[in-house]
């Protein structure tokens, strides 16, 4: 399998895909706990991002449309299957473009696009974070709730923290999208209610981006909600994908 791409369970019966894609300095572990909260029917593949986890060591991708067409080169590798794309904070973005590239080749767009804690890409005008020193950089990380205290604290760590850190910054603040007719594609936004960066009043925005019927929900908790709701989540776009997988049972973990 690609090095873009990471599956923690095999499932051959599933009908569906469910690709997700990280948060800015989030890898493909964020989503390793979700295998096991989906039925067999849904095949989940996460993607790893360069220069983190076990792609430490690859080089760094600071462009949106070079990092989205390598990974659309990534899942073409795959068996054709319908499939959804979720993303969180900078992965929303990510899932987004991912829907355009696939509809500028010919092929299917996504049975549904979920996007989390993150406004409509045209209604973000970018951000200098990236071009903060270290301190400022951390600041935002402690902020926002998603990096440990204990990393942070540990100067080797840090500094390679912050390395592939700084890069998705650098990537999302400078991304500007190009104006496209909207998706046909059904879309789901997803919040955390204590979120200082998002909240479901600001997803209006999103309904622009396609034809396809839009809704909403919220989630206890702030930006990194996913980690806490891990299995509300899950449950959430099992029903989206496919009501009746929803009133089915499947092994879970907490």
């Amino acid at each position: 399998m690609s090095p873009w791409l990471r599956c923690y369970h095999s499932t051959p019966a599933a009908r569906v895909r469910l690709v997700c894609l990280p948060h800015a300095g989030g890898g493909a572990a964020s989503y390793r706990s979700w295998a096991t909260l989906l039925p067999d029917a849904v095949e989940l593949i996460a993607i790893q991002y360069p220069g983190r986890e076990d792609r430490f060591t690859d080089p760094l991708v600071d462009d949106m449309a070079e990092l989205t067409w390598r990974i659309t080169a990534a899942l073409n590798t795959l068996p054709p299957r319908p499939y959804a794309l979720f993303g969180h904070s900078m992965g929303s973005a990510v899932a987004y473009e991912l829907a355009h590239n696939a509809r500028a080749l010919g092929r299917p767009q996504p049975v549904r696009l979920l996007v989390s804690g993150r406004r409509a890409p045209d209604e973000v005008t970018g951000g200098s974070v990236h071009r903060g020193d270290d301190d400022q950089l951390c600041t935002e990380l402690v902020r926002l709730g998603g990096t440990s205290a204990e990393v942070l604290a540990d100067p080797e760590l840090r500094r390679a923290v912050l390395a592939y850190v700084r890069n998705d910054y650098r990537l999302i603040e400078r991304y500007r999208p190009a104006a496209r007719p909207p998706l046909d594609c059904p879309l789901s936004v997803f919040a955390g209610r204590d979120d200082p960066e998002f909240c479901i009043a600001h997803s209006e925005g999103w309904s622009r981006t396609t034809t396809g019927r839009t809704d909403t929900q919220s989630f206890p908790g702030g930006h990194f909600y996913l980690a806490a709701q891990r299995h509300r989540v899950a449950a959430a776009i099992v029903r989206r994908l496919d009501p009746a997988l929803a009133v089915t049972s499947w092994p879970s973990t907490p």
